[in-house]
């Protein structure tokens, strides 16, 4: 039996989101602004960075307050279209 993914994730509840993008001073608090602005409860010791191996590429982890579905694709939408963000997860 297929279950709508609505029925797969819990409201609200923490939810992680990787983001990758190229090494940039500004890119976490720029991804923090993006975040917040869909997740007003968004702080900064909610965010973990970790640089690649060669240090060319940020990967982030934002743990949000999911309240509805429709606030997570927002937030997917928004942080996939950034121009410093190459892959959300």
């Amino acid at each position: 039996m297929n279950r709508p993914v609505d029925d797969l994730i819990e409201f609200p509840s923490d939810f992680p989101i990787k983001v990758m993008g190229a090494a940039h001073v500004d890119f976490a608090a720029t991804i923090v602004e993006v975040v917040t602005a869909h997740d007003p409860t968004f702080h900064a010791g909610r965010l973990e960075s970790r640089p690649s191996s060669k240090g060319n590429y940020t990967g982030l982890t934002v743990t949000v307050r999911a309240t509805s579905r429709e606030q997570l694709d927002n937030l997917y939408r928004a942080l996939s279209a950034h121009p410093m963000v190459k892959i959300v997860l």
